[in-house]
């Protein structure tokens, strides 16, 4: 792509950006006060602090933006021009911003990778245990009467046959039945399956 190009839509993202800027601050600073290479030369020296703190590319505009009101706010927008060509209060104001919102992206993408990658803290066993219960569900749902489903499900939860019987209304013999026949036909599914 040309020069020419690239020039144009640098001239765009930047007015999109300080336009934005402006308007999001009701700022009283008129435009032409603004000089459009000092946003520009801001703009492209954000960019590379955001490259060095490596800070996830989708938020630099975001980032760049936030800056701007910052600047808006502390710095009197005809002295922008100096900003980056001398040592001074201003300067020290952009780096003040640049760390500022610097610190809070990576603060906030530490928090959202943190979130991402939280270890499964369970023991092995538990984890196998959970996982072998799940599968005795699904398939109890596939292949077993909802009374047997019942008589599984609250034998998985610990019940005794007595318990169970009692809370079905149903002899302790035909609980026994039921889940004998329950298990083998779990037993059969699985092997099947597995």
């Amino acid at each position: 792509m040309s020069r020419t190009y690239h020039s144009k839509r640098r001239q765009y993202l930047v007015a999109v950006v300080l336009g934005t800027t402006l308007t999001a601050m009701g700022s009283a600073a008129p435009a032409s006060e603004i000089s459009y290479r000092a946003v520009s030369d801001i703009s492209r020296y954000c960019t590379a602090c955001w490259r060095n703190a490596r800070l996830h590319p989708d938020s630099w505009n975001d980032c760049t933006q936030e800056v701007f009101c910052r600047l808006l706010e502390r710095v009197e927008p005809k002295t922008w021009e100096q900003i980056l060509q001398a040592e001074g209060e201003e300067r020290r104001e952009l780096i003040r911003a640049i760390d500022a919102v610097k610190k809070r992206s990576q603060r906030a993408r530490k928090h959202v990778d943190s979130v991402e990658t939280l270890p499964d803290d369970r023991d092995p066993q538990a984890r196998q245990l959970e996982e072998e219960r799940t599968a005795v569900c699904d398939a109890a749902q596939e292949v077993l009467s909802p009374r047997q489903q019942r008589i599984i499900q609250m034998s998985l939860d610990g019940w005794t046959v007595h318990d169970v019987a009692r809370e079905l209304h149903l002899t302790a013999a035909r609980i026994s039945d039921e889940k004998y026949k329950a298990v083998r036909k779990l037993r059969d599914y699985l092997m099947v399956q597995g």
